[in-house]
């Protein structure tokens, strides 16, 4: 018996895909979530081997969601997405139901996914959300997981972002917050005309720097708002330039 959890906001939503499911008995639901915050807690306590997971719902979206976990499962989207995350979905999802969908598109689903089962769904989703991630609809705020607690941090309160091992150090005026990402998937995903590259291990929001400061040979200094200091490169100089006019 396999495990499963829908995870969608709207009722209507979660009872199509349980009445789809009568058809596959080999398929458990062991739960049934309304928001992103419910299905992390879900799956962390079922593990289960598949969720059908919707996009746009109240909190987090699906893929901050996904972003959380250690070890994200096999999922299959039911969403009425964008144009730009169908693409990531076609190139690295198990697969996804635009909605509305009939109980024949739904077990070509569920064919699909036990076709693939050999894969590792790890992999997988996490290519998906290194592609998503570039849609300009995730670029205005970073989703962490803080002890038990889920933090949503707006870009905006983002004072600079600093490389930490295999973390990346999200520094705010509550403090800093660690997320599993590489300094290369921000210098992507954040906009390029208010978050620059300023070293090889730093961030920083163009708009929280007072001032830029000779320091050392090529080498410079950012003074932010809050008194903070970020290391600026010769070429994130150069960039920096570029981004402020100067």
């Amino acid at each position: 018996m396999k495990r499963v959890i829908i995870i969608d906001d709207e009722p209507l939503a979660r009872s199509v895909v349980r009445e789809y499911l009568q058809q596959h008995p080999d398929l458990e639901v062991m739960a049934e979530c309304g928001d992103g915050f419910e299905g992390v807690k879900a799956i962390q306590q079922h593990q289960p081997d598949l969720i059908f997971l919707d996009i746009q719902m109240p909190k987090i979206t699906g893929f901050e969601m996904l972003e959380l976990l250690d070890q994200p499962p096999a999922v299959i989207f039911t969403t009425a997405f964008d144009e730009f995350a169908i693409k990531a979905f076609e190139a690295h999802a198990v697969d996804y139901l635009l909605k509305p969908f009939n109980q024949d598109r739904f077990d070509k689903a569920i064919s699909r996914w036990k076709e693939q089962q050999t894969s590792v769904p790890e992999k997988k989703t996490l290519e998906l959300l290194e592609s998503a991630s570039l849609s300009p609809s995730q670029r205005h705020r970073i989703v962490v997981r803080n002890g038990s607690k889920i933090k949503i941090i707006s870009v905006n309160d983002v004072w600079y972002l600093e490389a930490a091992d295999d973390y990346v150090k999200i520094h705010t005026p509550e403090g800093y917050f660690l997320k599993n990402k590489t300094m290369a998937h921000f210098e992507q995903s954040l906009d390029p005309a208010l978050f620059v590259r300023s070293h090889r291990s730093y961030i920083v929001n163009v708009q929280q720097i007072t001032r830029i400061d000779p320091y050392e040979k090529d080498n410079h200094v950012a003074v932010l708002r809050s008194g903070a200091k970020v290391p600026v490169s010769r070429s994130g100089y150069a960039k920096l330039k570029e981004v402020l006019g100067l």
